[in-house]
């Protein structure tokens, strides 16, 4: 009995079990699958808009159509919030193409891109953080999208807003509430099975449809209020007797809108190695991921004015100007129908937005944990299942706090950013020895034991001198020395330089063998035969023709020249 029971095992086993087409180089191991490997030119289909639609996702959103709000309830005024927010959009752009080059020039993601960097085990460290991160705020996105589907069926059938609470009391939701949360879920679910090389058309479609729902938004704002309304004249109105002047509050604001995103730059590699070329990216990346992205701020900003001379009260978040628009669904058909219309187009991006940045996201890291078992796609379908463990209901109306800590994680993750830029760029000049990624026999990347202990002495350095900091603002102590405010209002500057330089300074005094190598041929069918001569690699087409016949020292040289 036990002999069949482990004989039906091991069918399961082999059925679950991933397999590749070995005459492309997708071997599945402990290190690697399809989706783990370098991309082959066959799958790298994202062109411009590609990337112009990826980051439309992180534009076109509640998140960013609020953020002139946290600025100016400060006390800053509209210049000056405009100001944070053009820099940020800038400085978010830079790095997040400073750390996605790795992916275009290589073609691997960031599970892989940390194995030469922090070695092939303690490459889980920043892993498990993606992870974690992924999981919680897939839940939370799932959660807040469930409450834009509760404004469209509120549009559809006004009763649904008023409906009974079926829940107990002692869950922090309502009936409505969880409705939302269960259609938005069930609805986002068939997304998952679109594999990233195909996301072009949901990138147009959404582009297009968000960007007319929010200046439908704002001309109909306008054009109801007979102008902007007083919001967008606010001067610089600090409150009398705070602690910080303009200059840090720009500072602060700064370093909050880039370390907001400071989980989606250190992923950037996962998306950038689907680019076509680097100009794809680069296009994409600013024309969307600045521009669009302060348009929108501005857009949201004008909206909000305008309504504040119609309502009477600022209204921040979209789903409760648009509850008010529509009287709570009291309101006329004409007024429903065009709040379903803009309800339905923030809620269209915010599940893209999520499925791209949170459930695909984590399942290529889930793939790096169990690439045996697990691809992208079973990846998010774990990420998107797991938002009911997670329970985002208690997270966003009970553990305050937690959430709060949660978006300064960029305390941790800018450390991890500035390990990845100075040892790509300055350590290795980006060059990477791609087939040490995947074996541990003989690999430069296996340090000792499979950790390079430089990479979390240096990560922990980066993060020491602004934990303190992220303590005291998530208690509220205000009577906490200033100095730890001081250096939590720069935290992911402090730490991106702080870990780089500590990185940096260790490998020179304990250098590692073998950095700055490369693969003289195309291991993997990596290249096109222009990327493998740009690069001094011998094509995949030519090996066996040419690798016996040429010194092998030949093409590094060729190589070294170039750069």
């Amino acid at each position: 009995m036990v002999a069949g029971l482990r004989s039906r095992f091991e069918v399961v086993r082999e059925k679950v079990r991933l397999h590749g087409d070995e005459t492309r180089h997708e071997q599945t191991d402990q290190w690697s699958n399809r989706d783990l490997i370098p991309l082959p030119p066959s799958r790298r289909t994202w062109g411009w808009f590609h990337f112009f639609g990826f980051w439309t996702l992180s534009s076109l959103n509640i998140t960013n159509w609020q953020t002139p709000s946290s600025f100016l309830t400060q006390g800053l005024s509209v210049p000056q919030a405009m100001l944070i927010i053009i820099v940020g959009r800038f400085l978010i752009a830079t790095f997040a193409t400073l750390i996605a080059w790795c992916g275009l020039r290589w073609h691997i993601g960031f599970t892989i891109q940390n194995r030469f960097t922090w070695g092939l085990r303690a490459s889980y460290i920043p892993l498990l953080q993606r992870i974690l991160l992924n999981f919680i705020w897939n839940a939370i996105q799932c959660w807040n999208g469930g409450r834009l589907v509760a404004v469209c069926l509120t549009a559809l059938w006004p009763s649904f807003a008023k409906m009974r609470n079926f829940l107990p009391e002692s869950l922090p939701a309502t009936g409505d509430q969880f409705v939302g949360f269960i259609v938005f879920w069930v609805l986002s679910t068939p997304l998952l099975w679109i594999p990233p090389e195909k996301f072009k058309i949901p990138f147009l479609f959404t582009s297009i449809y968000s960007a007319l729902g929010m200046l439908a938004m704002m001309i109909w704002a306008l054009t109801t209020a007979k102008g902007v309304g007083p919001l967008l004249n606010t001067g610089v109105a600090l409150p009398e007797g705070s602690l910080w002047n303009a200059s840090w509050l720009l500072m602060a604001g700064i370093n909050q809108s880039v370390g907001g995103v400071a989980a989606g730059i250190t992923n950037g590699s996962d998306f950038s190695r689907y680019a076509r070329n680097w100009k794809a990216y680069v296009i994409g990346t600013i024309t969307s991921g600045w521009v669009t992205g302060v348009l929108v701020c501005f857009v949201g900003l004008v909206t909000t004015s305008a309504a504040q001379k119609i309502y009477g009260e600022v209204y921040w978040n979209p789903p409760d100007l648009l509850m008010t628009m529509m009287d709570s669904g009291d309101g006329s058909s004409a007024s429903r129908a065009g709040v379903f219309f803009l309800a339905f187009g923030f809620g269209l991006t915010s599940m893209f937005e999520n499925i791209c940045g949170n459930a695909v996201a984590g399942g290529i890291d889930l793939a790096g944990l169990w690439p045996h078992y697990i691809n992208i796609r079973r990846g998010a379908i774990i990420t998107f299942i797991a938002a009911w463990v997670v329970q985002p209901w208690q997270l966003v109306n009970r553990a305050v706090t937690f959430i709060q800590v949660l978006s300064s994680f960029s305390v941790f993750l800018s450390p991890m950013i500035g390990l990845m830029a100075v040892d790509f760029y300055l350590l290795r000049g980006q060059k990477v020895r791609l087939s040490h990624l995947y074996s541990t026999k003989d690999s430069s990347y296996w340090y000792w034991n499979g950790i390079n202990w430089r990479a979390p002495v240096a990560w922990i350095c980066g993060w020491i001198p602004t934990i303190g900091g992220l303590v005291v603002t998530v208690n509220q102590n205000a009577n906490a020395p200033r100095a730890l405010f001081q250096l939590y209002f720069m935290a992911f500057f402090i730490g991106f330089f702080t870990s780089a330089i500590i990185f940096f300074v260790l490998n020179k005094i304990f250098p590692v063998p073998g950095m700055g190598e490369y693969d003289e041929v195309d291991v993997y069918g990596t290249f096109t035969t222009k990327e493998a001569a740009k690069l001094g690699i011998i094509p995949a087409d030519f090996q066996t023709d040419t690798y016996d016949s040429i010194e092998p020292s030949l093409v590094q040289e060729t190589f070294e020249k170039k750069e």
